[in-house]
């Protein structure tokens, strides 16, 4: 189960900006340590961006879609016209059905649980990250970024919500779709090695790019494979973006 995370702004679009916050430095920094703690829990995770760049929403579902990912998560801050006239979490999605709208209730309840208001789920068929992504996805609104409670909330809470926002999606994930994951034969390889130094470098490389990165070790052999996917079509996918940033590549099943 391959997830795709956006945090949204960068480069020159600051988005919301209080007190010397910026929106795009806390979508950033939410969405990092969430891509880690999935990984942690061995769901494979691909980023839109993990630096300081900008990129149009219509580039995010672009990349999302090449990667093959099962859901699309894009990950904000709210703000209100004045600060502290609002507060609380809410979640977009294109339709309310299907598993978005449960990623999306999974959310705004886990986040509840840990004391934001919760809003609602909302449908906003016409942002572009929600019309033009190939998967279910899901626009949070973790908190107002002008909202004083809020942030006291996100700072005193950070890991918590990070964990819970992790067993949302897990959550979210059925019994059928872990079997699934499971029959998933391909993997792109990018490197097989015999020095485990020489492998964790590999690994760093490809982290950087933000590739969803899986290590295997058997008997002494280092394998760095990224992905994992039942069709083959999504893992060629994967293979070309993989050779244009200077990878060489090889499917295994």
């Amino acid at each position: 189960m391959l997830h795709s995370l956006a945090p949204p702004h960068g480069g020159e679009d600051n988005g919301a900006v209080f007190q010397g916050v910026r929106e795009k430095d806390e979508n950033l920094r939410i969405v990092l340590a969430l891509g880690r703690e999935l990984e942690n829990r061995g769901i494979p995770v691909y980023y839109t961006r993990t630096t300081d760049v900008f990129q149009t929403p219509f580039e995010k579902a672009q990349i999302a879609n090449q990667t093959g990912a099962d859901f699309f998560l894009s990950i904000h801050r709210n703000s209100g016209v004045n600060p502290g006239e609002y507060s609380g979490v809410e979640s977009l999605v294109y339709e309310k059905s299907g598993p978005a709208l449960e990623l999306a209730e999974n959310i705004n309840g886990a986040l509840g649980e840990i004391g934001f208001k919760e809003i609602g789920v909302f449908a906003e068929p016409e942002i572009a990250v929600l019309r033009r992504t190939e998967m279910p996805a899901v626009l949070a609104e973790i908190g107002f970024i002008n909202s004083e409670e809020d942030n006291r909330i996100l700072e005193e809470n950070f890991d918590e919500i990070v964990k819970s926002l992790a067993d949302a999606v897990e959550g979210t994930i059925s019994e059928e779709q872990i079997q699934a994951q499971a029959v998933r034969t391909y993997r792109v390889q990018v490197g097989t090695f015999r020095e485990k130094n020489r492998a964790s470098q590999l690994v760093e490389r490809v982290k950087a790019e933000g590739f969803p990165v899986i290590l295997d070790a058997d008997q002494g052999i280092y394998r760095i494979q990224v992905g994992s996917y039942q069709e083959l079509e999504n893992a060629v996918t994967m293979e070309r973006l993989l050779r244009r940033r200077g990878f060489s590549t090889l499917i295994t099943d």
